[in-house]
């Protein structure tokens, strides 16, 4: 029964005219950054056999420190499978950006790389509603940028992240070069790239998982930022597993995209 989920999931997909035969072989895209005129990269993989007019939903999914856009692309285990998993079975364009660097933590040039992706994105294809995940990094990176631009983002997912760089000790060499400067230098940076102050603009449904015992990106912060929302009555939903660590299970990741992609769809 543990994995029950994920079974009927993959089962659902292997059936003939399942979606897992629509999803397109990744593309890995080059494209100028127009903040500083580098060259950047996403990976892109479009469903098939749908209709180029037909409006379809894009998921972004951010990867954590040390790793790129490959991560979500070749994972095969738990929390990395389920997202491009997810895009095949709802027929979504599926983007994995490199976002600036191994340990971006979605600093100034991260983020303009994102909304400029997107941008070009709903220009070249019919996206209808824009989602966003991650997962540790990844997940921080997501809350980040939905309270940034929250009127680009339809739906958030965040696994083991931070809401709270202020507070967070972890990789702070690593931050510092992506924000610009220490929080001590720079505490407005820190306060603006951090979710938990700004719980207002996340007007999207939020999903959240974070672990008791994980070290690495500790919860306090995205927990008091969930028990927030419920007082503001937007549509979150946390997964806290108290003797979970630094890493969300399949059943969990898939859970809180779908409870996101649900919620979005019943907003007009």
């Amino acid at each position: 029964m543990k994995h029950l989920a994920r079974l009927l999931l993959l089962w659902a997909l292997l059936l003939p005219g399942g979606n897992a035969a629509r999803a397109a072989e990744p593309r890995d895209v080059v494209f100028v950054a127009a903040c500083d005129g580098t060259e950047q990269r996403y990976v892109l993989i479009e469903p098939e056999h749908v209709d180029p007019q037909t409006p379809r939903d894009l998921l972004i999914a951010l990867h954590g420190h040390g790793s790129d856009r490959w991560q979500f692309i070749n994972g095969q285990e738990g929390e990395l499978l389920v997202p491009r998993t997810v895009a095949a079975k709802y027929q979504m364009v599926f983007v994995s950006p490199d976002y600036r660097a191994k340990t971006s933590w979605m600093g100034p040039k991260a983020e303009a790389d994102l909304v400029q992706i997107i941008a070009e994105l709903k220009e070249k294809l019919p996206i209808r509603q824009v989602f966003l995940c991650g997962s540790s990094m990844g997940g921080s990176s997501s809350l980040t940028f939905a309270v940034l631009h929250p009127e680009l983002i339809d739906g958030v997912a965040s696994n083991n992240g931070t809401a709270n760089h202020l507070e967070y000790e972890k990789f702070q060499e690593a931050i510092a070069e992506s924000y610009g400067g220490t929080k001590n230098a720079l505490p407005e940076e820190y306060e603006k790239r951090s979710a938990e102050y700004w719980p207002e603009r996340l007007t999207m449904p939020v999903g959240i998982a974070a672990g008791g015992r994980d070290t690495v990106v500790p919860p306090e912060s995205v927990v008091r930022l969930a028990k927030v929302l419920k007082l503001l009555d937007r549509p979150v939903r946390i997964l806290y597993r108290e003797e979970g660590g630094h890493s969300t299970t399949y059943d969990d990741s898939v859970q809180l995209l779908e409870f996101i992609i649900t919620e979005a769809r019943k907003i007009p």
